[in-house]
């Protein structure tokens, strides 16, 4: 049995042009990853193709939980994160399907918190600048100015606010109540940065480049920069009035 302290979630829905080459790219790393796929009953063949991959080659470490329907992003990440804490992983990530996130990064996350002493760990589009390829630049302008307003408003230290590219060492996430994470969509990557920074996690931005998706369809839209708008609002606002536990260890 191949055991590893680190598990990969990537939550998927229509991902079948992407999800082989993900998969084969994060067992390439030396690391020895585990992964955990979250599939949202993908009409297009997501899911066979991960039980083929399970049954002809990696059914040590490939996993998958299958949900019915969309139930939307955070949902997506707590159910993993429910999974890879029950099954006594120390370090777990939150990465996409579609290559945005350079698999080859996972180890620079990794050495952020086993090695450098983070419990969080953020693979950044702005620490250093704006590292974001092939992406309109409204949408550029639209994610950076997004992570401004989130940091005014919030007052968290971190500059990717909105990040998918995460590394949380397993006490932070027994820390956070799971269930009173509120929001679903990509506002659930603000409230847990937000809920992880309030209950005292060290957290690290590790500079990456974030390349727009070449295969598949994005699932981004308007609703979702409107729920983080208003959504920070309320978060701080209901900040002042509730007490959040502190990370122990």
């Amino acid at each position: 049995m191949h055991t590893s302290d680190s598990i990969v979630i990537i939550p998927t829905y229509n991902e079948r042009e992407n999800i082989e080459n993900i998969i084969r790219a994060v067992f390439a790393l030396e690391h020895g990853f585990h992964i955990l796929v979250i599939e949202d009953g993908s009409p297009d063949g997501t899911a066979e193709i991960v039980r083929r991959l399970q049954r002809e080659e990696f059914a040590d470490r490939l996993f998958m939980v299958e949900r019915r329907g969309k139930l939307g992003l955070g949902t997506a990440y707590i159910a993993g994160f429910r999974w890879a804490l029950e099954h006594d992983y120390e370090y777990i990530f939150e990465m996409d399907a579609d290559f945005s996130h350079n698999p080859k990064d996972l180890p620079r996350l990794y050495k952020a918190c086993a090695e450098e002493g983070a419990d969080v760990s953020i693979g950044s589009r702005y620490v250093s600048g704006v590292n974001v390829v092939n992406w309109p630049m409204g949408r550029v302008l639209m994610s950076y100015f997004a992570s401004k307003y989130v940091r005014i408003i919030t007052g968290l230290p971190i500059h990717d606010t909105t990040a998918g590219f995460v590394c949380y060492r397993r006490r932070v996430l027994q820390t956070i109540n799971l269930d009173s994470i509120r929001f679903k969509g990509y506002a659930f990557q603000i409230e847990m940065k937000f809920t992880a920074y309030k209950c005292g996690a060290q957290v690290k931005e590790v500079p990456v480049i974030f390349i727009n998706r070449e295969l598949g369809t994005s699932k981004m839209n308007s609703s979702i920069f409107g729920e983080a708008v208003f959504g920070v609002i309320r978060l701080k606002w209901d900040s002042w009035f509730k007490k959040y536990p502190k990370i122990n260890g």
